[in-house]
Formats: structure tokens, sequence, C-alpha cells
């Protein structure tokens, strides 16, 4: 592609950047502006543009866009082939220029401009009083209430790939993508309203030519049902592009002569809703919204179907030309993201959403099971039962399995096997459980095969010594998965694993003959933080009865701990059991640091950023469900150490054991970490560059 620099760059802060500024993390801030416009009154019109653009620059934006005409109006209709009109629209635009020329927000508004003895609609791009490119509008309706052809020409007719405006040289066509030298991840391109309406945009190819923001100055007058065809039209070309996709519309002051305006201004991300103007007011109005251009980045490196369009479309894509110019960021000064991030990144905050969420992944995971046993021929599970969430809610899946193919619950046997630690509660609510599913239940104390093993091993216990070390541990969950096993074996049937994603990221599981071994796993790809409200789920719509309810609530309100330490060597302070989150991090953080790292391949410093972002403020009022939620506040401090302890056990010492792991179906688009879907990973890597990352973190 060639490059062609406009003057001299302003020259970027060299201060160390702050860690609370949102550019230090490649986000940028663009904006919306929907101007009080009047009909033919450039100057009125370039003023209002010129307030808006100086709020967006006041508001730390880098990108601000107006509508189409908007200097003019686009209901001028035959006064666009008047001189004044004309004449006026370019003294805005050399306004505007000089409001712009100690602002580093490039700003993208839209007039008639004669060239080569034509009149085209354009977008006209310019930054710190230097035009970067116009842009003139490719498709032009003539059908309906629209007759453009009757004014304008279509952008295939000029013949110029450079004109002179307002005394600048600048680039002059569609197939330029406008760069930004010290936030590489930002590249332009601008199309114009009707261009997005087609069944191939101009944004496509420059989405393919690099282009990560996609501009559309529109002024697209409203009907009933427009609205919503809109939001569709603009999410899935920012979804399809895997880009943003920031949408202008004209709004009050455009002739009502035959249409009306309702101003509406949108910004997606990749198919995500991020920010909308006011529909139908009386005055200017500016949105704004933080676009985080590493996802867009790594979703267009990770999706390789996005490769192969660049590669057919190559021959197109190559007359693209690159216009590169520097914003002179200040990124030392703090400039605090304003987006909203989900603390639960695998549980929707909005309480239908997340039923239905619930409400499918657990069909995905009977319909995974049902289709095992079907193809295994084998129609009985044996499934072990701490008490505790995950074996919970795998017993809750298999249950369902049965009643699908008609098959009595009596074929799962449940088998509680109490061990060294087992508290009475855990023991009470595996047995309560099992009896309200009505599957065979059976307890088998493992303490004496346990202590045969300890005595054969030479262990200290086994002479009385309190030595309650992994080989204890160990062995524990090692006795419980062989009588699984054997169990299946004696009676036909399949081990079901419990193991959850969580556990298996951070290598919590006993390998081989333990927990991390079954013949199929449900849970293999869902994170703790879901099982909870899976869980939660049946239990509230009352799925199992309502003595059920009584205990899966129960469940819900039993701390997290292996139980494989007596309560006497409980950590001090502790509630008496051996505590998992004591040892590895609060799994609602551990599940937020492993989406951002398998999902988007963040580093530590943007996943700690995003944390504090999300969870610096208790206030907030999306927690999911209610008063049953914790409400935590963690302080950066805080977060860095569960960061590190993720990173330390996630890249290194834990891969060997997702290696190997039981076959088990994906569920969400998070992500799993099997080496047959989306995880390969070497067992043998070190954890150095993101522990290094990690220490550039403020304490």
């Amino acid at each position: 592609m060639q490059a062609t620099t406009p003057s001299t760059p302003t020259a970027a802060a060299h201060a160390r950047p702050s860690f609370d500024n949102l550019y230090t993390h490649d986000f940028a801030r663009v904006a919306v502006g929907v101007p009080l416009c009047r009909v033919a009154d450039p100057a009125f019109n370039g003023e209002q543009t010129a307030q808006l653009l100086r709020e967006a620059a006041a508001d730390g934006a880098v990108v601000a866009a107006f509508p189409e005409l908007g200097l003019a109006a686009y209901t001028s209709d035959d006064l666009f082939h008047q001189r004044p009109l004309l004449d006026g629209c370019e003294a805005a635009l050399a306004h505007l220029l000089a409001v712009s020329k100690d602002l580093p927000t490039v700003a993208i508004v839209g007039l008639p401009l004669r060239i080569e003895h034509r009149l085209f609609n354009c977008a006209v791009v310019f930054q710190r009083g230097r035009l970067l490119a116009v842009l003139p509008k490719t498709y032009l309706p003539n059908y309906g209430e629209f007759y453009e052809a009757r004014q304008f020409n279509a952008a295939d007719e000029a013949i110029s790939e450079e004109i002179t405006l307002l005394g600048q040289r600048v680039a002059f066509g569609t197939r330029i993508v406008i760069a930004a030298s010290d936030l590489p991840l930002l590249r332009l391109h601008v199309e114009i309203c009707e261009d997005v309406w087609t069944p191939i945009p101009p944004s496509s190819y420059a989405a393919l030519a690099g282009a990560t923001v996609l501009v559309n100055l529109s002024a697209s007058n409203i009907t009933v049902g427009k609205s919503g065809y809109r939001h569709q039209l603009v999410g899935q070309q920012s979804a399809r592009c895997l880009a943003a996709y920031v949408y202008t519309s004209a709004g009050a002051g455009e002739s009502s002569t035959d249409l009306a305006w309702d101003g509406q201004a949108l910004v997606y991300e990749n198919g995500s809703f991020l920010a909308e103007s006011e529909r139908f007011q009386r005055r200017s109005q500016l949105v704004a919204a933080d676009v985080d251009l590493e996802r867009l980045s790594r979703e267009r490196m990770r999706q390789t179907s996005f490769g192969d369009s660049v590669r057919h479309h190559a021959p197109l894509l190559k007359a693209f030309r690159t216009v590169e110019f520097e914003f002179g960021l200040d990124r030392a000064q703090p400039l605090p993201l304003r987006r909203r991030v989900e603390r639960f990144p695998y549980v929707p905050a909005d309480r239908q959403r997340r039923d239905e969420r619930c409400n499918e992944v657990f069909h995905i995971q009977v319909q995974a099971l049902v289709q095992r046993l079907v193809s295994s021929g084998i129609h009985k599970l044996v499934i072990g039962i701490s008490g505790g969430l995950d074996s919970t809610h795998a017993l809750l899946v298999a249950a369902r399995a049965m009643d699908q193919m008609g098959w009595p619950r009596s074929n799962i046997l449940g088998v509680t096997m109490p061990g060294f630690a087992t508290g009475d509660r855990t023991r009470d609510q595996a047995l309560r459980l099992m009896r309200e599913i009505g599957c065979e239940a059976r307890e088998i104390d493992i303490r004496p095969s346990c202590e045969q093993m300890l005595k054969d091993l030479g262990h200290p216990y086994a002479n009385g010594e309190p030595v309650y070390d992994v080989t204890f541990e160990n062995v524990q969950a090692g006795e419980r998965t062989s009588h699984l096993f054997r169990l299946a074996n004696h009676t036909g049937a399949l081990v079901l694993g419990t193991g959850d994603l969580s556990e298996l990221a951070l290598g919590w599981c006993t390998y081989g003959v333990g927990d991390h071994m079954s013949h199929y796993n449900v849970n293999a790809s869902v994170p703790k933080t879901l099982i909870q409200y899976l869980v939660r789920w049946v239990a509230e719509t009352e799925q199992l009865g309502h003595a059920g309810r009584d205990v899966l609530l129960d469940i819900l309100g039993t701390e997290i701990s292996p139980e494989l330490v007596p309560q006497e060597a409980a950590a001090e302070g502790s509630s008496g059991l051996q505590s998992t989150e004591d040892r590895i991090g609060r799994y609602e953080l551990q599940d937020f640091n492993l989406f951002y790292t398998i999902r988007h391949g963040y580093s530590p410093t943007k996943i700690a950023f995003l944390a504090r972002h999300a969870w610096g403020d208790r206030t907030r009022g999306d927690w999911p469900d209610g008063e049953h939620v914790r409400r935590n506040e963690y302080p950066l401090a805080e977060i860095k150490r569960v960061l590190r302890i993720f990173v330390s056990r996630f890249f290194r010492g834990s891969q060997f054991k997702r290696s190997c792991v039981p076959n088990a179906p994906k569920v969400g688009s998070g992500g799993s970490l099997s080496p047959r879907g989306d995880w390969r990973a070497p067992s043998d890597s070190e954890p150095a560059v993101w522990l290094a990352d990690l220490d550039r973190i403020p304490d």
C-alpha cells in the first residue's frame, strides 16, 4: 500500500505512560456528533460542529464524526448547485480547520465539493489544521424519497486521486485508510450513508485492507422500524468486518418538507453495542464510546477466514492508499476507561439473558452426554458426589440425560466417598441430593484403603504423625477415582467427570488416577462462576421440586473446599475448612483472568487494568442477581496478587494435565482448554514474559 504523510506530525508526548490512561492499553475514545442544523446555513452549521469538536477533544476522543452533508444540511436538494451555498460550505470547513489546529482529535465532516467540474457528496477528514483525506460517496440512492443522482456524481466517476482544497493538496478517493503512527492499531476508513446499505459496502474492503474503525457519515431520515434496522445493519457490519463501526445521522433542523429526522448515532464494536444518541432531540448531541482496538486486531489474527478473505481480494486491496498522521497523544495523565466491563464475563448480568445462557449451556451438556451414551451403547453412569458444586451440576446433567432418553435415573450410580477431612455438612448434602435426584446412592468410606496405601508408601501419617502433604491429599483423590472406575467396570457404566474449566486452567486437579480423569466430562469447558449460576438456575426454577431447591441452595452456600486436609490443619483464621480460594485466589477474579487470557490473549497489565475497572466499585448496579452475590471490591494490589497466581499456574506446571483431558463438550465462545479444541500449548513453557509484564503493574 502506498503511504503519504501530510506535513510534519505533531511531536508526541514522551513521558512515561500512565497505567490509568485508556490509550496505554490500546483503547480509543471515538465520538459521534449530531449538531443542530439550519438548512443552507453553513456558518451556523459549522459553528455547531466546531462546538461539538471542541467537546470531543476535551473529553479525550481521538475521532469525532459528523453527519453527511452536515455543513449544508442534507435536505438542501437543488440548492447544492447554488454557488453561495458551496462557497459557504468551504468557508465553514476553513473555520473548522482553524478550530482544529490545537486539537489532536481527527474530525470527519460532510459537505458538497466541486471537483473536476462535477459535484461530489464528500467526507473530509482533518486534524490539527491539516486535511488528511477526502472520500466521496460511492453509492447514490435514487429510489423512494431519495434522488441524489440529481445533484451528485458517484465516486467512481472521479478521475483524480489527489485534489487541492483550501490551498492544501489532499488524497481523494474511496480506497484510503488513515493511520495513526502513535496509535498503530487505529486505522480509519470513511463511507457515506447508502454505502453500508449495499450488498458489499466499501468498508468491507477497507477492513480487509487494515481499517479497524469504520466511519459512516449518514443523513438517514426516519421511518417506522428503521431505527431497529440501523442497529442490525451497523452491528452486523461491525461483526463481519471485525471492526468498530461509527454511524452518524442528521437530526433536528433538517427540512421536514416530506421527511422527518431522528438524529440516531450509533457505535458498535465487533457486533457489540457500545453507545447511541438520544433520538428526536432539538439540541446538539455528542456521544462517545471507548473502542478496544486490541480486541479487533486479535480477532482478525485468530479468525483465519479473515486472512483468507484478504488473500482472496489481494489485487483490489493493493489499490488502497495509506495516509499517515500523528495524534501527539499525552498518555502520561490518567484518562479512565468509560466502558462497561463485565465482572463475570461468563455470566450475563441481565437476569433474562442469564437464564437463557443457563438453559442453553445445560442443554448443550445434556445433548453431548446423551450422544456419548448412545454411541457407546452404555446406559449407565457412575459419578462421585462430594456435596460440592461441580459434582452437583454434573449429577443434574446426568439426570436430565436419563430423562431425555426415557431411562430410569436409577441408571446413575452416585457414590459419596468420605475421607479424612470430609465434613458432616457436605456428606449430608451429597446424600440429600442423591435422594432428591432419585439415582442409586452408595457411600464408600475410603479411609481404610487410603491408610493401607499410606502404609505401603511408608508415609509418616501411617505411623501417627500429622503430615498432611501432597501425597496425603492425592492418595485420597486417587482412591476415589480408582473406586469409580472399578465400579464402572463392575456395573457396566461410564465414569462421569465433574472437574470444571477454572480448575483445569489453574491445574487444581489430581493428575491421572485422580479427579483429572474420567470416561467423559460434561463440565470441562464450564468455569466455576458459571457453574454456580447453573446450579442456582436449576434451584430457582425448582426443577427438583421444593426440597431439591433447598439442598441446591445449601450447596451453593458451602465454602469451596477439596476437603482433603483435616480441619485442625486448616489455615489459621479460616472457617476451619481447607479453603480452595485461600490457596488459588477468588474464582471470580481467576475466571476474569482466564477469560481475557484464553479468549483475547491480553497481557497481564491490560487484564489488571480491566479488572480494576470492573471490580473497583462495589456500588455498581450490575451485579448478577442481587443479594446472594458477595459484593467484593478488589484493590489493584489484590488484583495483581491473584493475577500472579494465575500466570504462574497457568503458564507453568499445569499444561501437561490439559494435554490429556477426557472428551468434553465445548459450551461457549469463551474457550475451552482441550488440546483437540481451542487450546494447544507446550507442556514445558515458561511464564517469564507474562511475569515481566505483570511486574509493570504499579503496586
